[in-house]
C-alpha cells in the first residue's frame, strides 16, 4: 500500500477512533482541558520504547506512533523516539531529554517506566505523559493506556488447543506476579480449555520483557517437556523461531510472526496502537485532552487475530469466528465465571465477570487458572 493510500485511510479512521475512545474512556463532551490548543504545526511527540522498531512489542508501538503521525500530517521531526531504554535510571534521563526537546505529550511502552513517568509529571505539569499498560494516573497531566489483549489471547488459544497433539503447550512468559501477564496466560488457557480440556500450559517466565536470547532458551526448555505449540508474552520473535527449528508450531504476540516462522506460526494476537494515539495526540492539539485513561479491546479495533496461517487446524477459523462474535456481542467476556485457579479452587462465580479492576491488578496478579503449571 502507499504511503498515500495509507494516510487517506488513517485521516478517515479519525472520527471514527475519537467517538470510540471518548465512549470507552467516559469523555464528556463538556468537560475542560486545563491544556490550551497546540497548532498541529508546531506540536512535538515523544516515545521512550524499551525495544528497537523491529521488536515486537516497540515495533507495534512505533508503527502506531508513525500511522498516528501520518494521520495527523506531522512531520518527522515532530515525533522523537529514544529506543532500547531499560526500566532503570536511563528512563529518567530519556524522559528529561525529551521534556527538554519541547514534547507537549510524552508516551512510554513499558511497565516499568511507570514510576519515572509519574514523578516527572509532577515536575513538568506542562508536559502530558501517558504510560503504557500500568494502573496510574494524577488526575492532571498522567494518565495509562492499555487495551484488552486478554480477548485476543482467549482466540489464540483455540487454536492452540486445537493444533496440540501432546496436549502441552509452552508459554515463555515474562514477569510473576503481573496482572497483565498473567491476564493473558489465563485468557488464553481458557480459550485452550474451550476446545481441548485435556490440554495443559506450562508456563516458565524469564524475568525481562526483552531479552531474545533467554526467550529463546525457554521455549527450548519447554519443547524438551514435550510441549509441541509455543505461546510467548515476551517482545520478540525468538519463541517462534525455536519452535521452527523443532519442528513444531508456535502462536506469537505483538505483531504477526510468521515472517520469522513460516513453517511454525500459527497466528498472535495484536496491538493496533494506532487509535489510541491518534486520539490523544488530536486531542492535544484541539486543547481537549483530559487525564482519561484508555482500555479498549476487540470492538473498538485496538486488539486483535493476525491472519490465521495455513499451519492452523482444520475448523479453527470457524471455532475462533464463533467465539470472537460472542465476545463482541457484549453479552460474555473472556473472565466470566466459573473460573478455578490452579489449586482448585472456585474464583469468579458461575456467571460473574471479573471487574476491570481484577483484570488490570487486583485478583489477576497472582492468579493463574486451573490447566496451567509453571514449570
Amino acid at each position: 500500500m502507499s504511503n498515500a493510500n495509507k494516510t487517506s485511510i488513517f485521516l478517515k479512521l479519525i472520527p471514527f477512533v475519537m467517538a470510540l475512545v471518548m465512549m470507552a474512556s467516559g469523555l464528556s463532551v463538556a468537560a475542560e482541558s486545563s491544556f490550551p490548543p497546540v497548532p498541529a504545526s508546531e506540536i512535538k511527540v515523544g516515545m521512550v520504547l524499551i525495544g528497537s522498531q523491529d521488536d515486537g512489542f516497540s515495533g507495534a508501538h512505533y508503527n502506531g506512533l508513525e500511522g498516528m503521525k501520518e494521520a495527523l500530517g506531522l512531520k518527522d521531526e515532530q515525533v522523537l523516539y529514544k529506543f532500547n531504554v531499560p526500566e532503570n535510571a536511563e528512563c529518567d534521563a530519556a524522559l528529561r531529554e525529551l521534556v527538554e526537546a519541547g514534547c507537549n505529550i510524552i508516551f512510554g511502552n513499558s511497565w516499568g517506566f511507570m514510576n519515572f513517568m509519574e514523578e516527572l509529571a509532577e515536575e513538568y505539569p506542562e508536559v502530558i505523559f501517558s504510560h503504557c499498560s500500568g494502573y496510574k494516573n494524577n488526575g492532571v497531566n498522567f494518565n495509562n493506556y492499555f487495551g484488552r489483549i486478554y480477548q485476543a489471547r482467549y482466540l489464540a488459544g483455540i487454536a492452540a488447543g486445537l493444533k496440540t497433539v501432546t496436549n502441552k503447550i509452552g508459554y515463555v512468559a515474562a514477569w510473576a506476579d503481573n496482572a497483565e501477564v498473567n491476564g493473558g496466560i489465563n485468557a488464553f488457557a481458557l480459550g485452550v480449555q474451550t476446545v481441548n480440556p485435556e490440554a495443559v500450559v506450562y508456563v516458565k517466565y524469564i524475568s525481562s520483557w526483552f531479552d531474545p536470547t533467554l526467550e529463546k532458551q525457554t521455549a527450548v526448555a519447554l519443547l524438551a517437556l514435550d510441549c509441541d505449540v509455543i505461546a510467548q508474552h515476551v517482545d520478540t520473535a525468538m519463541p517462534q523461531v525455536a519452535a521452527e527449528e523443532a519442528g513444531k508450531f508456535g502462536v506469537g504476540y505483538n505483531t504477526d510472526m510468521t515472517p520469522a516462522a513460516p513453517k511454525a506460526h500459527l497466528t498472535a494476537p495484536i496491538w493496533h496502537w494506532s487509535s489510541v494515539y491518534i486520539a490523544q495526540v488530536q486531542d492535544v492539539v484541539d486543547g481537549k485532552w483530559l487525564p482519561n485513561n484508555y482500555f479498549l479491546g476487540l470492538k473498538e479495533g485496538m486488539v486483535d487475530l493476525s491472519p490465521l496461517s495455513d499451519n492452523v487446524a482444520e475448523g479453527t477459523a470457524e471455532k475462533i469466528e464463533a467465539a470472537k462474535e460472542k465476545i463482541l456481542s457484549g453479552d460474555w467476556d473472556v473472565f466470566t465465571g466459573p473460573i478455578y485457579n490452579n489449586a482448585g479452587d472456585l474464583v469468579v462465580e458461575d456467571g460473574v465477570a471479573l471487574a476491570d479492576a481484577d483484570i488490570t491488578g487486583g485478583l489477576m496478579t497472582t492468579l493463574l487458572i486451573k490447566g496451567v503449571e509453571v514449570k
